[in-house]
């Protein structure tokens, strides 16, 4: 796992800081602060000014792999891209500057190619920060921020283009360089001289200087690096990385299966009286389903329609339908998803409960749940004690509304 990917504060304030390390912000400085792309998680705090110059041109875009600009100090006159590199990418828009992804332009083509690319770049950059790393804000944080947001971004615009545009070439170029990223993300997280220079910073004379904001980024790299493996032994570490490894393969193949599991139902209707309620829009919908699968001559007005699970259509269904048993025969086909047959995701689960439950223990911890908490506000006994509070307060009542609901089935002549 990236280091600092949980902290978006650490990914914005320090590069919109006027003031000199380890001192506070304040929001005069955050106001001035030069903007930042709007798909960098540092926009939450670079919000109050947009780019009003253009972007970069097309010929000074195709010569570089970009890190996306970060707030740089009031007073730089750039509002482009800072470069990374100078590898040339003429023919991948992965390895571009963009200030949105250009998802119209990714194909599965670009995946391999182009994160190799990068995870060879920032495997430099991080080869060249750890010979260098000093315990201060720009000579640590910076940096590691501008290495691990890059490749944050463009691992996660592919992997949404997979879950909203999937295809198989796609999938498959994916399962091949996650590995790769994989690995890089262990081998940052498990850095002993990036982990050991936020130590050093923690025990500096600076640290009580240190805004309670910064403080809270160094004590949170620390534990994640801690949570990355890097206080276990070498034979340890090793299985530990086998584990993370065996985990995302294993993640990927269940999202993969409830994909495939959702694009496999289809509920075609020929009856109008069957899809009575719901509105001409999702009518629209379901006829325009059903023409792409062979229904050249189906209308919203006449049919045949057809219902799928994906999100517009089931939520349409769910709301509007007047037919008890369209919605019931829907509702359980969406929550039994990947439950059985060759997209069963049953056994997966119990891989992945079991593989987490020795990641907690090499790490020290008694379960997996203690290793979750383990970056939050919250324990496992206060979660708990949540949750009973929850379920004390909400069962009579929830009980009382179910008696409503039949009362009410009962007087529209429905059955309960």
């Amino acid at each position: 796992m990236l280091m600092a990917t949980r902290f978006s504060l650490s990914r914005s304030a320090h590069f919109c800081l006027k003031t000199p390390a380890f001192s506070r912000p304040t929001t005069k400085n955050l106001l001035q602060c030069r903007s930042c792309p709007l798909w960098s998680s540092s926009f939450a705090l670079c919000l109050h000014t947009l780019p009003k110059s253009t972007p970069p041109s097309p010929h000074h875009r195709r010569k570089t792999i970009a890190v996306r600009s970060f707030c740089p100090a009031p007073g730089s006159i750039s509002d482009h891209p800072t470069k990374m590199s100078t590898t040339t990418s003429d023919d991948n828009p992965l390895l571009k500057d963009f200030y949105f992804p250009p998802f119209d332009s990714i194909e599965a083509k670009h995946v391999r190619p182009g994160i190799r690319a990068l995870l060879k770049q920032v495997d430099e950059d991080l080869e060249a920060l750890e010979k260098t790393v000093e315990p201060t804000w720009p000579k640590l944080v910076e940096p590691l921020e501008k290495i691990v947001d890059r490749l944050t971004v463009v691992w996660g615009a592919v992997n949404h283009l997979k879950s909203v545009k999937d295809n198989p070439d796609l999938r498959s170029a994916i399962e091949e360089v996650q590995p790769e990223k994989v690995a890089f993300s262990l081998k940052l997280g498990q850095s002993k001289p990036i982990y050991n220079a936020f130590k050093a910073i923690r025990e500096s004379p600076d640290w009580e200087s240190l805004s309670d904001a910064r403080k809270r980024i160094v004590d949170s790299q620390i534990k994640e690096a801690v949570l990355s493996g890097i206080a276990l032994e070498d034979d340890k570490r090793e299985q530990f990385n086998k584990i993370e490894q065996e985990l995302a393969k294993l993640s990927q193949k269940f999202g993969e299966n409830v994909l495939d599991a959702t694009k496999k139902f289809e509920k075609l209707i020929t009856d109008k009286k069957d899809i009575e309620g719901l509105p001409a829009t999702s009518l629209g919908l379901a006829a325009q389903t059903a023409v792409s699968t062979g229904h050249e001559k189906a209308t919203a007005e006449d049919g045949p329609w057809i219902i799928t699970l994906d999100a517009p259509s089931y939520m349409a269904v769910m709301q509007h339908a007047k037919n008890r048993t369209l919605r019931e025969e829907v509702y359980r086909a969406y929550i039994n998803r990947a439950s059985d047959g060759d997209l069963d995701n049953t056994g997966i689960i119990d891989q992945i409960l079991k593989l987490r439950l020795e990641k907690a223990k090499l790490l020290g911890y008694n379960n997996y749940a203690e290793v979750s908490m383990a970056m939050k506000m919250a324990t496992v006994d206060k979660a708990e004690e949540l949750l009973e509070k929850l379920r004390s307060a909400s069962w009579d009542p929830a009980v009382k509304d179910l008696e409503d609901l039949k009362e009410f089935c009962k007087s529209q002549g429905a059955p309960e």
